[in-house]
């Protein structure tokens, strides 16, 4: 009887990508060797104190249907467990408190657990039937070997998806400035790459803007280092809630922020040097995005005991055509604009 099973299996695992294609054939075997009318496999969650029918096989009159969840304290999987006992042909007898079992109409039954390598209970591998028969011991092997299979595979994928989440997280620590939680300088500049090469295909133009925190150096050399990240985190916040849900906020690093965001539609006419005019609402909308940036950053800002008076950021935004740009020259384009209205700030307070 071993050698069509060991055939089976010698198909089935190498092609299998998921739990299910793996189970259902195994379900399959298990029925042909048990002869009984279902076969299944559970998973348990102890915390929830249910156990869920995964995967079945119903070939006879009584139906374990798949998505069944039942408390985990009226199974004969946990009687099972418990006891130590693997199969049995009268389950009406040996369980007779099963209100699970007896609604079900089992009479045989035999289950394995599903366990990881450290002991942890993934489920059960079970077959049942409405009769009573005889379970052949050469058949609680094969359940054993196939639980193990089972548990050995979810066991890998538990891994793998372990593996993949830390992937994520590596990939969102590489791609977001620790202290802000903002996207980083590689994160942005990838973003507004695509964010041009979009803009030419849909012939619009892109608002780039740098921000400079005034007085940051003071702030910190006063105050200290933790007072200026925090001073830091605050602004991110107020800038952030300024903005609309289609830009994106970054830190270049130190006191340096980058924003990006989608404009309005290039002018159909062509300038004399060939490129595509900008249309007055993008000047506008520019000029708005400096104007709101700025008042967002100005106020009192509370840093542990210290709260201070802060005048604003000075903030360069310019809307850009695409042609030709990449992230590194739009960017420079924002940070000659933001250098501009920091020496009209600064004379215009030395005036003053």
């Amino acid at each position: 009887m071993l050698d069509p099973i060991l055939a089976g299996l010698s198909t089935t695992l190498p092609a299998a990508r998921s739990v299910e294609q793996l189970t259902r054939p195994l379900l399959d075997m298990l029925g042909a060797v048990t002869g009984l009318e279902s076969t299944y496999l559970t998973t348990i969650d102890l915390k929830a104190d249910l156990q869920h029918i995964l995967y079945a096989r119903n070939v006879g009159d009584m139906q374990i249907p798949e998505g069944l969840s039942v408390p985990w304290d009226d199974t004969l999987c946990k009687r099972a467990l418990d006891e130590g006992r693997m199969c049995t042909s009268d389950v009406s007898s040996c369980w007779a408190d099963s209100d699970a079992a007896r609604q079900l109409g089992i009479q045989t039954y035999v289950s394995a657990p599903v366990r990881s390598d450290d002991g942890v209970l993934f489920g059960t591998l079970c077959a049942a039937s409405a009769t009573r028969r005889q379970i052949d011991p050469q058949a609680e092997s094969v359940l054993k070997l196939f639980s193990s299979v089972i548990a050995s595979f979810l066991q890998r994928e538990r891994l793998m998806e372990e593996l993949h989440a830390a992937n994520v997280q590596l990939m969102s620590y590489a791609l977001t400035d620790p202290l802000t939680g903002l996207p980083n300088r590689r994160a942005l500049y990838e973003a507004l790459d695509r964010l041009l090469a979009r803009a030419v295909r849909e012939e619009a133009c892109v608002l780039v803007g740098v921000i400079d925190l005034d007085g940051f150096k003071s702030i910190n050399d006063t105050y200290g280092h933790q007072a200026g990240d925090a001073f830091l985190q605050e602004v991110s916040r107020r800038i952030s809630a300024v903005m609309r849900s289609s830009d994106m906020l970054g830190r270049l690093g130190g006191d340096e922020f980058v924003l990006v965001g989608p404009g309005p539609a290039l002018a159909r006419k062509r300038s004399d040097r060939g490129g595509a005019t900008l249309q007055a609402d993008a000047e506008e909308g520019a000029r708005a995005m400096e104007e709101r940036v700025l008042a967002a950053t100005m106020g009192r800002y509370p840093l542990g005991e210290t709260t201070i008076a802060y005048e604003g950021a000075s903030t360069g935004v310019l809307a850009l055509d695409p042609a030709g740009l990449d992230a590194e020259a739009a960017v420079r384009l924002a940070d000659a604009r933001m250098y501009e209205i920091k020496h009209a700030r600064r004379a215009a307070r030395t005036i003053h």
